[in-house]
């Protein structure tokens, strides 16, 4: 999720590595810090790879480069957003970065078909603790904390649910 990070705020325009670093820590917060030593090689990866392109700036000093995106770096872009892997619809944090870039798809059409792929899975009965196969609802936990957690994860779920059905056009089912 690093690079399409990456990617998508240089689809925005050229940046140096610092605002770069800033933009994207801005984006994954606190739970996933990005360090230099996380940031510089993922750069120099996409830039071997041809996907985007360091220009020394000489305005900002020396050693200060301008980040900015290829051709190839923008298809790639295009293509992470158009068929995001099952991990990156399902981990919350991923999918957030996915939809941080999602309006970068010019077809509104590609655009909904992951909204929707979303919208599937937050659809299906699943919970952090199973009494054997079946998923446990927050009523049925005695533990506070662990309701807590139920009760906030469903809450989240719903609101989400919701959002989708409204971006996506669609009316909720008789009984959510």
């Amino acid at each position: 999720m690093l690079e399409l990070a990456i990617l998508g705020f240089l689809a925005e325009g050229p940046l140096p590595g610092h605002e770069l670093r800033r933009r994207v820590s801005d984006l994954t917060g606190y739970t996933r810090p990005v360090s230099d030593g996380t940031l510089y090689p993922a750069i120099n990866r996409l830039a071997k790879a041809g996907l985007l392109e360091r220009r020394a700036d000489p305005r900002a000093g020396a050693g200060r480069y301008m980040l900015s995106l290829t051709e190839a770096g923008r298809a790639d872009m295009l293509e992470r957003l158009r068929k995001p892997a099952d991990h990156e619809i399902t981990d919350f944090t991923r999918f957030y970065t996915v939809l941080s870039f999602l309006s970068h798809l010019p077809d509104i059409a590609e655009q909904h078909a992951v909204l929707r792929r979303r919208l599937a899975f937050l659809e299906e009965p699943v919970s952090f603790f199973y009494d054997g196969d079946r998923p446990l609802r927050a009523e049925e936990v005695a533990d506070p904390y662990r309701r807590g957690l139920l009760l906030t994860a469903r809450a989240t779920s719903r609101a989400e649910r919701a959002w989708l059905r409204e971006v996506l056009g669609e009316q909720p089912p008789e009984n959510p």
